[in-house]
């Protein structure tokens, strides 16, 4: 009987602990590490060459300097996972290819032929700069436009808090590369 109970109450636990809210996450200046659920959408126009176009979703973990990003199908195959290391960087594709440089922007510039911001990208994604950035705020002090090594980062807020993470991101340089992220969960990842 007592076995019974002790199952009952695990459920019952159990059951609570699925139904809690999630926790808040700390003030924007305060986030250090993160984990975020994105749809994505890539165009790169190369010279002499029609746009190329690519979308689809990532799952991006940013612990202590180290990323993981998971690039799926708009299905969610799995298409690539890129790792990054303050030592190294490596790109394993869903044929089973693995490519690793020590510099991830040089990576991927390999990969997509034009180099993207690896490196800076987990800092802009807060609205802070990877180095000497110009950003603009908007009327509740949140990052609303950040310009830095000729990139240009855009913000979108769902959230009318100072404090809110934004929904949606567009990254851009000189018309060859946009990256549009729309960000549907930001997690604090201590």
């Amino acid at each position: 009987m007592s076995l019974r109970f002790a199952a009952v109450l695990a459920g019952c636990l159990l059951a609570g602990c699925s139904s809690l809210p999630p926790t808040p996450l700390p003030a924007r200046d305060q986030i250090r590490n993160f984990a975020l659920e994105a749809r994505f959408a890539l165009r790169v126009t190369l010279p002499e060459q029609p746009p190329q176009s690519s979308g689809g979703r990532l799952t991006w973990t940013h612990k202590n300097g180290n990323d993981r990003i998971l690039v799926s199908s708009p299905l969610g195959y799995g298409l690539a996972e890129i790792e990054t290391t303050p030592t190294l960087s490596r790109l394993r594709t869903a044929d089973g290819q693995t490519r690793e440089s020590t510099d991830p922007d040089a990576l991927m510039e390999e990969v997509t032929g034009r180099r993207l911001p690896v490196t800076r990208l987990p800092a802009w994604l807060l609205g802070r700069s990877g180095g000497a950035a110009q950003i603009d705020i908007d009327d509740q002090k949140r990052p609303l436009l950040l310009r830095e090594a000729g990139w240009r980062v855009d913000y979108a807020y769902e959230d009318e808090t100072a404090a809110a993470l934004p929904a949606r991101v567009t990254l851009s340089r000189d018309g060859e590369i946009e990256l549009r992220l729309r960000i549907e969960e930001w997690k604090d990842n201590p």
